[in-house]
């Protein structure tokens, strides 16, 4: 009986480590073919459909609907065609050296081209070894990471071998395993401040076990964050220490909660952020635009887009804003900033969706027009929120426009959308009383609140900016014809 093909959850792009599985398209036993659809996944970017790079018999589903799966980690086994279908007995794992040997084959495969591929099938590099992660003690107080001098010399070559290509911001040659990342995130470590003592400047697993603190190394048998079902309905109904109130329920922090997360806490973290603010009179832009939907009512742009046009422009006046810090390291093991200016501007745009928040971005905005960019901000909308969108519309932007006035609030300092330098935000459009020409007028009234990087420029740049799109704003027409 021909062995089963194993093949190995791929990079879903974006260097993304894991995905939640979400639902099996295929059972076991199941005749399926090339490039057909065996399983639904959630990345912290999209929900995606995985196809299968081999046509036979569906041997075994490596995983539950729930579950959260390792990039690298067996998905699905497949006696190829012709073969005897799989034992339904067949174990939920393969050895090493199957999942290896399979690995190749199907990279082999991909090389002639099999179709539908998404980016990163197989494992990256010259070697397919699959991701194994060490079982855990369940008693409480027992440490997470083994002393080196523990850890078997198979297990140990199988973590050296897993350089998954995920490079640690400013450290160009610190390529680490998704064994030692998971081990730093757990613990709290910045993998950004360590020196790796592997090759290159490699950093494993020792490194970080040599900041872990004996504190911190410490945890109980259940995790909130990790909790399965079980666990959670077991721990309902606990009473808080802290607060002595009762615990009513846990929520796993994962998918797109789990990114955004990890994204605010880094750009909080890392940017010396500033915040100006400005009110704007917008009743110019809100009459223009209801004499053209008068005479067009089925092709005039929403206000966001004019808003968007006026911000690319701005952008192209106050380039500073449309670029990224860079942090490399020198030749003396110090490290070096730069700032990185963009041919172009990649606009996003803050978007709520049932999965979360998320930041689609207009490709190329500045060549666009207003009627233009309203179609790409429609049509970007949907696609997150049918969780379609690609990982290049959910990562390319250069700046992001936020229109938290559809929330019904005034303003907001929002928290930059890391690794860009600037966000700008626009609050609710309500009459006010405004002065206009030395007398009192009830106008419609809004609010802009740019909050940038304070090192990429100064307050200067950042008041120029803003009054330019509030200029804009206030005298809508003589601006669209300058542009």
């Amino acid at each position: 009986m021909s062995e089963p093909k194993v093949f190995l959850l791929p990079d879903l792009g974006e260097g993304l480590t894991e995905a939640e599985l979400v639902n099996w398209l295929v059972a076991v036993g199941d005749e399926i073919r090339v490039d057909q659809p065996i399983a639904e996944v959630e990345t912290a970017k999209s929900m995606v459909e995985v196809p299968s790079p081999y046509a036979g018999t569906v041997a075994v589903l490596h995983g539950e609907p729930g579950q959260t799966l390792d990039v690298g980690k067996p998905l699905i086994s497949v006696t190829p065609v012709g073969a005897a279908a799989a034992s339904a007995a067949a174990p939920a794992a393969e050895p090493a050296g199957s999942a290896e040997i399979a690995a190749e084959v199907y990279r082999e495969e991909e090389k002639a081209g099999s179709g539908n591929v998404l980016i990163g099938y197989g494992t990256p590099g010259g070697r397919g070894v699959a991701r194994r992660t060490r079982p855990r003690k369940s008693s409480a107080g027992t440490a997470v990471a083994e002393p080196v001098a523990q850890v078997p010399a198979a297990e140990k070559a199988a973590d050296d071998l897993l350089l998954m290509r995920t490079r640690v911001p400013g450290k160009l040659g610190a390529v680490i395993s998704p064994l030692v990342r998971r081990m730093a995130r757990d613990h709290g470590v910045d993998l950004g401040e360590l020196q790796g003592s592997g090759t290159s400047g490699l950093i494993m697993r020792r490194d970080v076990e040599a900041v872990i603190k004996p504190s911190t190394v410490e945890r109980p048998a259940v995790s909130p964050v990790e909790a399965t079902p079980a666990s959670v309905a077991a721990t309902t109904g606990d009473t808080d220490v802290r607060t002595g109130l009762g615990i009513t329920g846990r929520t796993a922090v994962r998918g797109v909660r789990k990114a955004v997360a990890a994204n605010m806490t880094r750009s909080r973290s890392e940017i010396p952020e500033a915040t100006v603010w400005v009110d704007v009179d917008a009743t110019a832009l809100v009459e223009m635009r209801a004499a053209l939907k008068k005479a067009d009512p089925d092709h005039t742009p929403g206000l966001l887009a004019f808003i968007a046009r006026f911000v690319t422009a701005g952008l192209k006046k106050f380039p500073e804003l449309n670029t990224r810090i860079v942090t490399t390291e020198d030749t003396t093991g110090g490290a070096s900033q730069e700032i990185v200016a963009f041919d172009g501007v990649n606009l996003g745009f803050a978007a709520q969706t049932e999965r979360g928040l998320m930041v689609p971005s207009v490709r190329n905005a500045d060549k666009l027009s207003a009627r233009e960019l309203d179609a790409e901000i429609r049509r970007l909308t949907t696609v997150v929120r049918e969780g379609k969108a690609s990982p290049a519309e959910l990562g390319s932007g250069t700046f992001t426009l936020n229109n938290y006035g559809v929330f019904g609030v005034d303003g907001s300092a929002a928290i930059i959308n890391h690794p860009e330098v600037g966000i700008l935000g626009v609050g609710r459009i309500i009459d006010k009383p405004w002065v206009v020409n030395g007398e009192l007028a009830v106008r419609k009234v809004t609010e802009l609140t740019l909050t940038f990087d304070h090192r990429v420029c100064d307050g200067g740049t950042a008041g120029g900016f803003l009054r330019y799109v509030a200029d804009a704003i206030e005298n809508p027409g003589t601006a669209l014809a300058d542009m």
